[in-house]
């Protein structure tokens, strides 16, 4: 039965590894992005890989994890951001998860799969053999000792390619002259919470461990680190203090305001700690004291277009969009149109309700969703003006393009349909509708061969 749970544990391990985001919430900032990609961008050149090429997505789940799903893109979860101390400890996190980009683990892992799946049917087969011969015991022995050892071949793979992303990532923070100082730190808030949570360090709790044993981990990367020239090279100052922005603004905005208020309580005049708090007063509802706290950080960094971002979504999630115009109008200037700026820009726009506001909404949010695709809230905004505007056929073709990102496929073939029906044949809106109609068929054919629904075509 043990052997049963460990097995149940691990499908529902690699289940959950195959769809990490079906039941995920990605968050959206343009500073956080800016500061990710920033941080990420010495590693990856160290890499091998192009910086523009790799993404940098935050996961809103509060434990502390980082994956790769495939792909370029690196997944970093909100708590693990939230536990880090320093910049210095998140590019230790990203340099690992390199590793497993540039070896190819994900598109490997099938071959540790398969391996344990013979190993697994060759058991079956002896014993259905000895169950033939008519020992049922033996046959029972033999299928659970192949069981067991299908599920070590599996652990001993995916082991392998730990140690093997950890010297990957070590090698490629020495290539950027970054020290490893903050990987292993980081490395021992993960054995420390191991330890809290009654987690064994040794060799038998070893075998049930899809990673290698983090004391064994943190030894080993720390002959490599010490022996490394950028190992006693200090932090970039500037760097970790645009790292404690971003981690107070995370905190500000998912973690319940008494717990921002109790962690950056009003004796602390820190920027973060006005970031963290002006959040968090926002979601009390306390506008007037959100919105002053707002005005103390704009003080201090007047051209700061983070700040007045802030102060406009405040001012426009208070039902004041005519006065957050001001400050968003300017952040998507200071920031050369940010793409995520610019679509809240776009949306207090069009929530003044003056027609004479639309054509420059419009404006702002198709150049926010031709930078940047991957946007929902842009591409929903985009359509209410398109339809105030009298648009409907774009209208249809922006609900698409946000139902389709929201896995809404049904939504988005008819939506493309109705879109293709109405806009002229050949012209750029024509051809993309068509592309979405037939990108969500294809996704909604593979959603419903996936879920074995039956009804599932009828109601397509």
């Amino acid at each position: 039965m043990r052997l049963l749970s460990h097995l149940f544990a691990l499908v529902a391990l690699l289940v959950l590894a195959a769809q990490p985001l079906a039941a995920q919430s990605v968050l959206r900032d343009a500073e956080t992005e800016a500061f990710l990609d920033e941080i990420a961008a010495p590693l990856v050149e160290a890499a091998g890989l192009e910086p523009g090429n790799v993404e940098m997505v935050l996961i809103n789940d509060p434990s502390l994890n980082a994956f790769v799903a495939g792909g370029q893109a690196i997944y970093l979860h909100s708590g693990l951001i939230d536990a880090a101390d320093s910049a210095n400890e998140v590019q230790g996190v990203i340099a690992h998860e390199l590793g497993h980009i540039t070896g190819g683990h994900i598109n490997r892992i099938g071959e540790g799969y398969a391996k344990a799946g013979n190993i697994s049917l060759l058991s079956m087969l002896a014993g259905i053999g000895a169950a033939l011969a008519g020992s049922t015991d033996a046959a029972m022995g033999l299928m659970m000792a192949g069981q067991s050892a299908a599920l070590s071949s599996v652990l001993s793979f995916t082991r392998t390619q730990e140690a093997s992303a950890d010297a990957a990532g070590a090698e490629y923070l020495s290539r950027a002259g970054i020290s490893g100082r903050g990987s292993l730190s980081f490395f021992g808030k993960l054995l420390n919470m191991e330890m809290r949570r009654g987690f064994s360090q040794d060799e038998e709790a070893g075998f049930w461990r899809t990673h290698p044993l983090s004391g064994d981990r943190i030894s080993t990367l720390r002959g490599t680190y010490e022996k490394d020239p950028a190992w006693n090279k200090p932090s970039d100052p500037a760097l970790e203090a645009r790292f404690q922005r971003v981690k107070a603004k995370l905190m500000g905005y998912v973690a319940k305001p008494e717990h921002t208020l109790r962690d950056y309580p009003e004796s602390d005049t820190s920027t973060p700690a006005l970031v963290a708090r002006a959040y968090a007063y926002h979601k009390q509802a306390k506008m007037e004291r959100a919105l002053g706290t707002a005005d103390l950080l704009i003080e201090r960094a007047p051209a700061d277009p983070y700040f007045l971002e802030l102060k406009g979504q405040v001012l426009l999630e208070s039902g004041r969009p005519d006065e957050a115009l001001t400050y968003l109008r300017e952040a998507t200037t200071l920031s050369r149109a940010e793409p995520l700026i610019a679509s809240l820009f776009g949306h207090a726009l069009i929530a003044t309700e003056d027609e004479t506001n639309y054509e420059e909404a419009e404006r702002v949010l198709r150049a926010s969703v031709g930078r940047d695709r991957y946007n929902p809230f842009a591409w929903y905004q985009l359509g209410v003006v398109y339809a105030a505007r009298g648009d409907m056929p774009r209208a249809r073709l922006a609900s698409a393009e946000q139902q389709v990102m929201k896995r809404e496929y049904a939504l988005a073939m008819r939506s493309a349909q109705a879109a293709e029906a109405g806009l002229p044949v050949g012209s750029p809106d024509w051809l993309r509708a068509q592309d979405i109609g037939m990108q969500a068929r294809a996704l909604l054919e593979q959603q419903c061969e996936m879920s074995k629904d039956r009804s599932c075509r009828r109601r397509r």
